[in-house]
């Protein structure tokens, strides 16, 4: 039984500042259900405050204790271990680093630092790293659809360089890591195997949500339907060019030939609007797109 669903915001809800068609009624339908509901994003470019403000924007009213962020989870990793923060992210999200604690010993937090990704910063990073910090990545996706509609690098090259460079592998806080579904599950407050995953990235969201509830993943129902141009976790121009443009505004061929998902527990629980459908899950997919 579905007793909770999680929602990722870029690409699902929202894209730069414009709200996705259907996206408000869909969450206005989720809410009138009464099942617990929660927002789970790796964007690092914007505080959570940010983030809240702009999905208001949109006329969705989100709290803070519906919102978990990668941001939050360093916050509690560099408390929890002792660790001050040497920042490597974008101006706007330091916001979510004030007032911690000062440790002797570092940490480097590395987050979509945009165009503060310079060699001065990333080779300030490498020492750090070579002197002996921690390595904490807030996400590794490789691309993002940028606000002029085209892909631009995610934080994941530059974390992977780090890495490289530096021989030490980073601490994954963000998505896929299962950490991280599990603390958006918990304040939901239901088991992870009851959850169900919304998002539109088959690395980030589909693995990651499988990976959090490990066998306890097995009962059918909610159906996964990845957008045509991140087909295989991956965005080419071809994919570009036959699927789906960002607007929604038409599905590939493919995608709208297949059937629609059976019912969860005999009923469609909330609108669905195949434009904006993107349910991947923590429970195992009858209606796979790979």
């Amino acid at each position: 039984m579905i007793r909770g669903v999680l929602l990722d915001l870029a690409g699902v809800v929202y894209l730069g500042d414009h709200i996705l068609p259907a996206a408000k009624s869909a969450v206005d339908g989720l809410r009138s259900t009464g099942l617990p509901l929660g927002f789970i994003t790796n964007t690092t470019r914007t505080s959570k405050t940010g983030i809240i403000d702009r999905l208001a924007r949109m006329g969705l009213d989100v709290s803070p204790d519906e919102l978990v962020t990668p941001a939050e989870a360093a916050r509690a990793w560099l408390a929890r271990h002792k660790r001050s923060p040497h920042l490597l992210v974008h101006p706007a999200l330091t916001a979510d680093f004030q007032d911690l604690a000062e440790y002797r010993e570092t940490a480097v937090v590395v987050g979509d630092a945009g165009r503060d990704f310079t060699y001065e910063r990333l080779n300030a990073a490498f020492r750090a790293l070579v002197a002996g910090a921690d390595f904490l990545a807030l996400a590794k996706n490789r691309t993002f659809r940028d606000a002029d509609n085209e892909l631009s690098l995610d934080a994941g090259a530059f974390v992977t360089a780090l890495e490289y460079a530096s021989g030490r592998q980073a601490i994954l806080l963000g998505k896929p890591s299962p950490d991280f579904y599990a603390a958006a599950v918990a304040r939901l407050g239901c088991d992870a195997a009851d959850t169900v995953m919304v998002g539109d990235d088959v690395e980030a969201d589909v693995s990651g949500a499988r990976a959090s509830c490990g066998d306890r993943c097995g009962a059918p129902g909610a159906n996964r339907q990845v957008p045509p141009w991140r087909r295989g976790g991956r965005d080419t121009a071809t994919d570009r060019g036959r699927g789906r443009p960002p607007d929604g505004s038409r599905l590939d061929r493919r995608a709208s030939e297949r059937p629609s998902p059976e019912p969860m527990n005999g009923r469609h629980d909330w609108p669905r609007d195949r434009r904006s459908e993107l349910i991947c899950g923590m429970r195992r997919t009858r209606h796979s797109t790979r």
